[in-house]
């Protein structure tokens, strides 16, 4: 009996991942992708939305795109997981999600808060539609004293 990988393109974009394969290869990318080195970067949101970790726990990722300076073109990834089962960190999780998002989307408080995690990933998406290719960023990259990527939007522009 053959195997049903059909399961697995439902999981995944296809024509994203053909064009991030395409660009891999047009810019001589051989995997290795170093950190870029703490700082500030004029960055876009790439991609933004609700995903698995290598664990299984949701996680927001945001891809930034350097879209300017030194390290044009290379990506900054956040990667924030969220752990339901964990009582203690899950609201202050869900907090720097919530917290990343508000400072991407020009919105209130109450625009955005979790209430399920289909909601969310909802809400996560619609986000990404009313800021994509309408807004630029100043991310502040820094480094924790656990050794973790700390991130904060200091500007927001508007594309012309």
């Amino acid at each position: 009996m053959a195997f049903d990988w059909s399961k697995f393109d439902k999981q995944v974009d296809l024509e994203s991942l053909q064009a991030d394969v395409k660009e891999v290869e047009e810019n001589g990318g051989s995997g290795d992708f170093e950190p870029l080195p703490d700082g500030k970067y004029e960055v876009a949101v790439e991609k933004l939305e609700l995903t698995e970790s290598k664990k299984g726990d949701p996680m927001l990722t945001i891809w930034f795109k350097v879209v300017a300076g030194e390290f044009e073109n290379q990506r900054i990834f956040y990667n924030k997981v969220m752990q339901p089962q964990n009582d203690k960190a899950f609201g202050l999780q869900v907090h720097q999600n919530n917290e990343m998002l508000r400072a991407l989307w020009d919105c209130e408080k109450d625009d955005v808060e979790f209430k399920s995690f289909k909601q969310y990933a909802d809400l996560i998406l619609d986000i990404h539609e009313e800021i994509d290719g309408q807004f630029e960023y100043l991310l502040e990259k820094g480094t924790n004293k656990g050794g973790f990527d700390t991130f904060e939007i200091v500007e927001v522009f508007e594309v012309e």
